[in-house]
């Protein structure tokens, strides 16, 4: 049945309807999964071409994810790309992430951010250096970035990966149970629009890094 478009939403009111827009205008399929937001962000989509899943209660993004997949699943798509509703990713380069991974027959491409590490502040840019270290020492996957939102899944990653973190952690998760499937991973360079995010991230840098680490210990 082909891709769609999964944005996982938080109290992105400010951002949400400028994101969805451009991304409607690429033709794909497009879901937001509200998690629990409190600001209006689901009243905002009123009008707009898009599906809506929502979570009564703030349960975190890998939560948010897994709702996306799940629905992708029931309603017969091949592929998933994901990207975050703050306007840090260019939906522009979706078609360019979607063709390098039918290319390339990935099971997921992350569009890297590698280029923009130096411009993240504290914790940010050291987890992703060392992360990325860590995976491809691990693993020996090329990939040049461990935690940008903006990847594609396959649909061996969709059906055949039973993913259960709730927070940002499952975005390490998925890379290692892939891993651990023997599937395939692999990075892009696409830049971000903002390669910090800070200002509109929920990303909690003590503890969800501390939790990103520890299920990159788990799955080893």
């Amino acid at each position: 049945m082909g891709i769609c478009l999964v944005i996982p939403a938080y109290n992105a009111a400010a951002t949400i309807v400028a994101v969805v827009e451009e991304t409607l205008a690429l033709g794909f399929p497009l879901l937001v999964v509200d998690d629990g937001s409190t600001d209006g962000t689901v009243e905002r989509l009123v009008g707009l071409n898009v599906e809506i899943k929502r979570h009564p209660r703030n349960r975190g993004k890998g939560a948010a994810l897994r709702t996306g997949f799940s629905w992708a699943v029931e309603n017969g798509y091949s592929a998933v790309i994901t990207l975050d509703s703050d306007g840090q990713h260019d939906p522009s380069a979706i078609p360019r992430l979607l063709a390098a991974a039918t290319e390339g027959n990935f099971d997921i491409l992350i569009a890297s951010r590698a280029s923009q590490f130096g411009e993240m502040a504290g914790l940010r840019n050291s987890w992703n250096r060392f992360g990325v270290w860590c995976v491809k020492k691990k693993t020996g996957f090329e990939i040049t970035d461990s935690q940008s939102g903006f990847r594609y899944y396959s649909s061996r990653i969709l059906r055949d990966i039973e993913l259960t973190a709730d927070g940002y952690a499952l975005e390490m998760e998925v890379l290692m149970k892939a891993w651990r499937a023997g599937l395939t991973i692999g990075s892009l360079p696409i830049a971000a629009r903002v390669a910090d995010g800070r200002s509109t991230s929920h990303f909690r840098p003590v503890r969800d890094t501390w939790n990103i680490c520890m299920t990159f210990l788990k799955y080893l």
